[in-house]
C-alpha cells in the first residue's frame, strides 16, 4: 500500500541505501512496516536510531501525506513502480518515493542531460546555457535540471522553447515554486515535462535538501553538463556525484578570468569532456539511443529570455543502466582527423607490451595488460584489472594524455599503435 511507502521512506535516522536494503531482505514496505525489531537486525547498516524509527509504527503522518498529494494534484511514483528509472535505481542511494506532477518521460528509453551551473550567471553563461538546452532538445534528449534561478531555469526554457519535454528536480516539496520569479517555468515544466521530489508536499527549500537533490539530477542522466560554476558551487557537487555514478561529465570551457568559471574550468583541467554544442553531447549516447538521438544543426545564437538578467553583480569580473563513463572522451570528430605527412607511416604489425609497460605504474600496468592487443570495452577492462572503476577511469585518462591509449567510439579503448 502507498501508505506504507511513504511511512519507510519517512524514516529518519535512517539512510537511503539501508531502506533500499529493507525491500531486499523484507520484499515490500508492508512487510518491513509489520516485522518485530528484532527481525531488524539482519539488516546492514542499521543503527539503533533506525531500529527504533521502524519500530514506530504509527501511520498518521503517512496518511496526511497522502491527503496532502490527493488535494494538490500530486502523484507519486515508487521504487518499485515500472516506471522508476533503472538508471537511478543502480546509484547507491535511490530514493523510495518520489513526488510528481505533470508526465513522466521514458526515463530509461530516453538520452536525459543534466544541465547545472551558477544563480549568478554572466550573460555569455545564460545565453550558452540556453542554447545548449535548445539543442540538445532538437538532438532528442531530454533535459533535467534543478529549476533553479540562472543556468538551470534558462536551460529548460531552451529546452521548453525547442518542443521538448523537460524534468525539473526540486529540492522542497513538488508543490511549492522556489524560486517565486521561475512561476512561468515551473508552470511551463508541468505542463509540457514534469516536477520531481522526494520530498513530502509542504517541504520548505531548506539548504540541506539541494546536496540530496543534486544526486537525483545526475542519477536520472546519461551525463551531466556544467555551464558555469564557481570555485565552491551546488554545480560541482552534482558534477562529483555525476563522476562518482559513473555519469559523463560535460563542460563548456568559460572565460578564466571570472569567478564564476573557476570551478567549471578545473573540471576541464581534471578530466571533463570539453563541448561547444548540443550534439557534442547527443553525439557520445548515438549508439545507445540510435531511433532517438539525431543530429539536428540548431542555430548558434540564442540569446536568454526576454527581460532575463542574470544576478546583480554576476557581470563584474572579478564556477544505466548506465555504465562508468571516462572523463575527457574525445568526440568522433576528434577520433577522425586525417593523418599528416608528418606522422611515421611504418605501422608496428602488433604491440610492443613491455616496451609499453616500461616506466608505468603498476596500477597503469595492470590497466595496460587488462586492455591487451585488441579494443576493449571499458566496463571489461573494469573487471579485468581488479581496481575500483574510479581509479581505472582516471588511470586511463592518464594513459591516454601519455599517449599510451586512445579512445574509440561505442565505449571502448584501445592501445595506441
Amino acid at each position: 500500500m502507498l501508505v506504507h511507502w511513504i511511512w519507510l521512506a519517512t524514516r529518519p535516522c535512517m539512510h537511503d541505501r539501508v531502506k533500499v536494503e529493507l525491500l531486499g531482505q523484507f520484499q515490500d514496505p508492508e512487510t518491513v512496516f509489520y516485522a518485530d525489531k528484532e527481525s531488524y537486525d539482519r539488516v546492514e547498516g542499521l543503527t539503533p536510531e533506525g531500529k527504533d524509527a521502524l519500530a514506530d509504527k504509527n501511520l498518521r503522518q503517512a496518511q496526511k501525506i497522502l491527503e496532502d498529494c490527493e488535494r494538490k494534484n500530486l502523484r507519486i511514483l515508487t521504487y518499485a513502480d515500472a516506471a522508476y528509472p533503472r538508471r537511478l535505481q543502480n546509484i547507491a542511494d535511490p530514493p523510495l518515493v518520489f513526488y510528481y506532477k505533470g508526465r513522466l518521460p521514458d526515463f530509461d528509453g530516453q538520452p536525459l542531460i543534466g544541465v547545472v551551473g551558477t544563480r549568478s550567471a554572466t550573460p555569455y553563461g545564460m545565453t550558452v546555457a540556453k542554447r545548449l538546452g535548445y539543442q540538445i532538445t532538437k538532438c532528442g534528449g531530454v533535459v533535467v535540471s534543478g529549476m533553479a534561478s540562472g543556468i538551470d531555469g534558462v536551460a529548460m526554457k531552451g529546452a521548453l522553447t525547442a518542443g521538448g519535454s523537460v524534468v525539473g528536480v526540486l529540492g522542497c516539496g513538488a508543490d511549492i515554486v522556489y524560486p517565486l520569479s521561475n512561476r512561468s517555468l515551473f508552470e511551463d515544466t508541468e505542463r509540457y515535462g514534469c516536477i520531481l521530489s522526494e520530498f513530502p508536499p509542504g517541504t520548505p527549500p531548506m539548504k540541506y535538501n539541494f546536496p540530496k537533490r543534486n544526486r537525483i539530477i545526475s542519477g536520472l542522466s546519461c551525463g551531466v553538463l556544467v555551464v558555469e560554476a564557481p570555485e565552491k558551487s551546488g554545480a560541482l557537487i552534482t558534477a562529483h556525484q555525476a563522476a562518482d555514478q559513473g555519469r559523463d561529465v560535460f563542460v563548456v570551457p568559460g572565460n578564466i578570468d571570472m569567478p564564476s568559471c573557476i570551478g567549471s574550468n578545473r573540471l576541464l583541467r581534471d578530466g571533463a569532456i570539453a563541448i561547444s554544442s548540443g550534439w557534442d553531447i547527443l553525439s557520445e549516447y548515438e549508439a545507445l539511443f540510435p531511433d532517438k538521438i539525431h543530429r539536428e544543426d540548431a542555430p548558434a545564437k540564442q540569446t536568454a529570455y526576454a527581460g532575463e538578467a542574470p544576478e546583480e553583480g554576476a557581470h563584474l569580473a572579478a564556477k544505466v543502466a548506465q555504465k562508468p563513463r571516462i572523463f575527457g572522451k574525445k568526440s568522433a570528430a576528434e577520433q577522425k582527423v586525417d593523418k599528416k605527412t608528418i606522422d611515421n607511416e611504418e605501422n608496428s604489425p602488433y604491440i610492443d607490451l613491455n616496451n609499453i609497460l616500461t616506466g608505468l605504474s603498476p596500477e597503469e600496468r595492470s590497466i595496460v595488460t587488462a586492455i591487451g592487443d585488441v579494443d576493449s570495452l571499458v566496463d571489461d577492462v573494469i573487471a579485468r584489472a581488479g581496481l575500483p572503476a574510479g581509479r581505472v577511469l582516471a588511470m586511463l585518462t592518464m594513459l591516454e594524455v601519455k599517449g599510451v591509449v586512445r579512445r574509440l567510439p561505442g565505449r571502448r579503448i584501445a592501445m595506441n599503435k
